[in-house]
């Protein structure tokens, strides 16, 4: 099922955190960075959208962890889903895609970091690829 054309929802693995984004074309940008592995296991696939197009439905779980100087992460503090990356001060939010429901019709548009990435797995869907940030 391809979610309706207004809204996208999504949910952490227990919960704790569901949110609603305005639908709209999009894109999900792969980031191969060491602290995105660290964080997931593997690369971090996200979404950018406005701040302001995201809707809290509960956010009781939610918990923001400051990761560096410029920017952090937000997760569910009840079941450890990664949910949100931020720069501070930004007006943009990055959204997991995998915490998505359903069909989104985004497609993965670019790597970035892919100067960090590990040598356990290759990039083969033919995308660009930035050593570091584009």
């Amino acid at each position: 099922m391809v979610a309706d054309l207004k809204h996208l929802t999504g949910r952490c693995l227990c919960g704790a955190v569901q949110f609603e984004l305005k639908a709209s074309s999009g894109d999900v940008t792969a980031c191969h960075c060491g602290q995105c592995r660290k964080v997931t296991g593997n690369f971090l696939a996200t979404t950018n959208r406005l701040a302001s197009d995201l809707r809290f439905i509960t956010e009781d779980g939610l918990t923001w962890y400051r990761s560096s100087g410029f920017a952090e992460r937000g997760f569910c503090k009840v079941c450890g889903s990664v949910l949100f990356w931020r720069q501070i001060d930004s007006d943009h939010i990055a959204i997991t895609a995998g915490s998505l429901d359903g069909e989104t019709g985004l497609a993965i548009k670019d790597h970035i970091f892919v100067g960090d990435k590990p040598d356990w797995y290759e990039i083969t869907d033919g995308k660009p690829q930035y050593r570091a940030s584009r």
